[in-house]
């Protein structure tokens, strides 16, 4: 037996190599592929092998990342005397404080704690037999060291089978469509579950896997295994820094020059876990690669038919009357669907309030979120603009420049305020909203002392109520139009909020209960504005970011997209329920033109009481786009897949939708024409 001193020497080269060797495997079947056309030229095969392996050696010094910080836990000083004792009473005592009393883990409700107290538990109990039975830490360490291999060897085929996977769906290497499954987890792992020997193939892993890590180990003692020495750690360290700054600066930067204008050798030299990561920093999805496309003129033409634009791309509102400079308040609300409401078929009565607001209000009874995430509202609501592939453009940090809602109202010398009760950090919100030319305000804003909640995800929302009532008094004395756009929170996992607000005969830390308290605040929010100098001068806006679930038989429900808004404002907006169909992009641009403002804009939402309106609506996920006019259902996926559904109400405000045969080409191109001209502009 061949005693191993320094486990990430021993197994550092041995990663590698396997990593290379898979890489070159990977290649060579994916060029195999019945998908593949091969049509390129000798300096395209040179290419693919040294950009190949010179990509792989490059991710590999990344990937070897976590394997060097377990490699730094791997020796015995931590249990000398007296650093291990006071350790351990540390980790006991933290064990015990978040077992048996409350930590952040616990607003989350769910499984999170039961995780989190288990694994340090199971943590504890490790150091203290392995501290109090010093006999134990070499086999121990051992069978440690064999479980980590098997975990990492297990990892790199999978991601290697996967890849080829992929690439016979969608004839490229990972990319955001498969950050995009790891969002709809569920889905996709019953789909997976239902296409695929999932558990014969897991197991036929974990066995290669298995088989693989024998043969590092056999023949080698690994039970003095660990970290040599500090010194030597410190070498290792200062050479992986190096190792990992070169090849992030390679991958990032480097092979992307050395492209091929055939599009499947430029994809077979890259390294798919790097695309995956770009992919899941970048957020985008490249249209033109992925969609059906139409000719960019005939595109042009459709969409400045539909969107009432002339050849510039700009639709101008030219309204003859005095414009009226009414404050407006945007409240969108977290997680709302229809169906929570009275009017929409819920029984629970969870939302008196609103119930009691829509028989006052301007009702848009079917109006349809553009996606399932808080960023697809916003993206909607404030560009007006169709949902983007890939990630919304709300999220993406290069974004700057769009013309929005807000260059409207500030044309008209209002003061723009977003106001969000969380850390608008989150989600690129903050940069977004400033560089849109609205004033943020977020928790870090917000006046500490009178903030009477907050959870992981910030305040409640009678908190960010609060703070935009203070807002427009000051706005109100200084002579100051406004329109501000909250974002509320409360409507979230873990649906925690201030006691003493509501009576709820359930769990309090459910979705429903949260519903009622989100509905209580709006409440709250009306009656406190009620008694303001501004009030009778202010439009009130409530609708949904998105609905809370957007799942159902079909890639893109229509029922998991229907959201309820209302526009309210006593003496100005006569009640009414809207029938015709729209979108809510649509919900602004129709404010506008209730104000009388005239403006010059890009916007693809109009008035929903124009004689010429078209009655549609948007609706997507990450990857796809839905068009919904007609009483049919259209669906852009990548791949340049096309679908059709036929849409028929059933009971109440449900949906029922059916493929059909043939395709409806006039709406397919106006599908096509409106995702294909945001897209490629933004």
């Amino acid at each position: 037996m061949v005693k191993v001193k320094d486990w990430f020497a021993f197994f550092a080269p041995r990663f590698v190599i396997l990593t290379l060797i898979l890489g070159f495997i990977i290649r060579i079947a994916l060029i195999l592929h019945p998908m593949t056309v091969v049509d390129w030229g000798f300096w395209d095969w040179i290419k693919i092998v040294v950009l190949g392996f010179l990509n792989d050696v490059a991710f590999c010094s990344i990937a070897l990342v976590p394997a060097f910080i377990f490699y730094t836990f791997l020796n015995d000083d931590k249990y000398k005397k007296p650093f291990g004792y006071i350790f351990w009473g540390l980790l006991v005592l933290l064990t015990f404080y978040i077992v048996f009393f409350n930590d952040i883990t616990d607003e989350y409700g769910g499984p999170l704690p039961r995780i989190v107290n288990g694994v340090l538990l199971f943590l504890t109990a490790c150091f203290t037999i392995k501290l109090f039975v010093p006999k134990v830490r070499k086999w121990w360490r051992y069978i440690a060291i064999f479980l980590f291999m098997m975990l990492y060897l297990s990892c790199t085929i999978t991601i290697a089978f996967s890849e080829v996977v992929f690439w016979s769906e969608f004839g490229v290497r990972f990319n955001f469509i498969a950050v995009d499954y790891l969002v709809y987890t569920n889905e996709v792992i019953g789909n997976i579950v239902e296409s695929y020997p999932i558990v014969w193939m897991v197991l036929a892993m974990l066995a290669v896997a298995g088989s693989i890590c024998w043969l590092f180990v056999r023949g080698k003692d690994l039970r003095d295994c660990g970290m040599e020495s500090w010194k030597k750690w410190g070498i290792s360290l200062a050479v992986m820094v190096l190792c990992c700054f070169a090849g992030y600066k390679w991958l990032h930067h480097g092979y992307r020059h050395f492209g091929s204008d055939n599009m499947f050798a430029t994809q077979i030299h890259q390294n798919g876990c790097w695309d995956f990561l770009e992919a899941f920093v970048s957020n985008e999805l490249d249209y033109e690669q992925f969609y059906a496309m139409l000719p960019e003129q005939e595109a042009e033409s459709i969409k400045q038919q539909l969107c009432k634009q002339g050849e510039d791309g700009i639709h101008e509102v030219a309204d003859s009357l005095q414009p009226i400079l009414k404050n407006v308040v945007l409240i969108t609300v977290e997680s709302l669907s229809a169906d929570f409401l009275t009017r929409y078929g819920n029984e629970s009565q969870i939302t008196p309030n609103l119930d009691s607001l829509m028989g006052k209000s301007l009702v848009f009874d079917n109006l349809y979120a553009t996606g399932n995430r808080t960023v697809r509202g916003l993206e909607a609501l404030t560009l007006s603009l169709p949902p983007s592939s890939g990630e919304s453009l709300v999220k993406r940090p290069e974004a700057d420049g769009f013309y929005s809602i807000g260059d409207v109202f500030r044309s008209y010398g209002y003061r723009t305020t977003f106001i969000y009760g969380g850390d608008s950090y989150f989600d690129n919100m903050g940069s977004f909203y400033s560089k849109c030319g609205y004033d943020v305000a977020d928790k870090g804003t917000y006046d500490k002392d009178s903030i009477v909640f907050s959870n992981i995800w910030g305040t409640s929302d009678e908190d960010s109520y609060r703070e935009a009532i203070k807002r427009f008094d000051a706005s109100w004395a200084a002579g100051e139009h406004f329109f501000a756009q909250i974002m509320t929170i409360s409507n979230h996992r873990p649906y925690t909020y201030p006691e003493n607000r509501i009576e709820y005969d359930g769990n309090p830390m459910s979705r429903k209960a949260a519903v009622k308290y989100t509905d209580w605040a709006i409440g709250k929010f009306i009656a406190d504005a009620s008694g303001k100098p501004w009030f009778g001068e202010t439009v009130f806006i409530v609708i949904a970011d998105h609905c809370a679930s957007s799942a159902g038989k079909t890639s893109l429900p229509i029922d998991g997209y229907h959201i309820p808004a209302l526009i309210y404002a006593p003496g100005f907006i006569q009640p009414q329920f809207v029938e015709k169909t729209c979108s809510q992009i649509d919900v602004m641009p129709t404010l506008l033109s209730m104000l009388h403002f005239s403006y010059k804009s890009p916007f693809y939402g109009q008035d929903i009481f124009a004689d010429d309106f078209r009655e549609r609506a948007f609706m997507a996920t990450y990857q796809d786009l839905g068009y919904y006019a007609d009483g049919v259902l259209t669906v852009l996926s990548p791949v340049r897949k096309v679908q059709q559904f036929s849409v028929t109400s059933t009971e109440g405000w449900e949906h029922e939708e059916k493929p059909l045969e043939t395709i409806q080409e006039a709406l397919l191109r106006e599908a096509q024409a409106c995702y294909q001209t945001a897209n490629m502009k933004y």
